[in-house]
């Protein structure tokens, strides 16, 4: 499973209104995510990347992968009912993100849950932050740099931390864990991807963090977005066009990992994900 994201300029509107539980969206939203879009040459990958990675994990596991998005098409629901439709009695949901949060991974077990309507016995990933197939892959991304690295991942609202929500520690476990593995002596954490909502949000931000390592006479940054596992908007807008933005400002020198798409040793650490979730 995964976000999902519009394919052509007039899916901005409805994709925003699914986003937003079928709110109204303005037309200055519709403008800023359309202007993005075609800031990143049209329109995200994320579709493409997702099938690619389904393809690639049904080979590796010689059983039936679907996908279903959250907020576009294919739904969770149809992934659940064709899965049904196919024979399946046991379904392993898996979420193309490693951190768990009320506020995204819960919601994506909620819908196939009710999609599933006990058809079929549900084994849900929670999340995959500690996963050691996972951390190596990214390890491997950040080995030997000479930079300073920082680890980022998709900020959400502070009100979170008051119920006991273990996104942030997550994040930070991941990070430290796949620091040891790459024997990194410098590396930070910061979030990407506020959103504007008139209430405070997780930080620091990356733009932020790229001010303070600037202030400190850092120059050379590498970031590695252990909350993302695709190119999407948030990676090509967020990192690859304001990240890069600041950075010129500060006369840093910036670069990122590259993303785990479909790599095959990131196939084979969710297909060893699968496997000892299926037991």
């Amino acid at each position: 499973m995964a976000y999902g994201s519009p394919q052509r300029a007039e899916d901005i509107r409805p994709y925003l209104q699914d986003i937003r539980g079928g709110r109204p969206v303005s037309d200055e939203a519709v403008e800023e995510l359309t202007e993005r879009y075609r800031r990143i040459g049209g329109r995200s990958p994320l579709d493409e990347i997702t099938e690619r990675q389904r393809a690639a994990l049904e080979g590796e596991l010689g059983m039936a992968v679907h996908v279903g998005m959250k907020h576009w098409r294919p739904r969770i629901a149809e992934a659940a009912d064709a899965a049904v439709a196919e024979g399946a009695t046991r379904i392993v949901g898996v979420v193309l993100a490693p951190h768990f949060s009320v506020l995204s991974i819960a919601g994506y077990r909620e819908r196939l849950q009710a999609a599933l309507d006990g058809r079929a016995e549900l084994r849900f990933v929670e999340s995959w932050h500690d996963h050691p197939p996972f951390l190596e892959v990214l390890a491997d991304r950040v080995r030997g740099t000479r930079g300073h690295v920082v680890f980022t991942a998709h900020s959400l609202p502070e009100r979170i931390l008051a119920m006991g929500d273990p996104y942030r520690e997550q994040l930070l476990e991941t990070a430290k864990l796949v620091a040891e593995r790459a024997r990194l002596d410098r590396w930070s954490f910061a979030f990407q991807s506020e959103s504007q909502t008139g209430e405070p949000w997780l930080g620091p931000d990356i733009l932020d963090e790229l001010t303070r390592l600037h202030e400190e006479g850092v120059r050379e940054v590498l970031v590695c977005p252990v909350g993302f596992v695709s190119d999407h908007l948030e990676i090509l807008w967020d990192l690859d066009v304001e990240a890069v933005e600041r950075a010129t400002e500060l006369g840093l020198e910036l670069d990122r990992i590259k993303s785990l798409n479909d790599d095959p040793a990131f196939i084979r650490a969710l297909a060893e994900l699968v496997r000892s979730t299926l037991g």
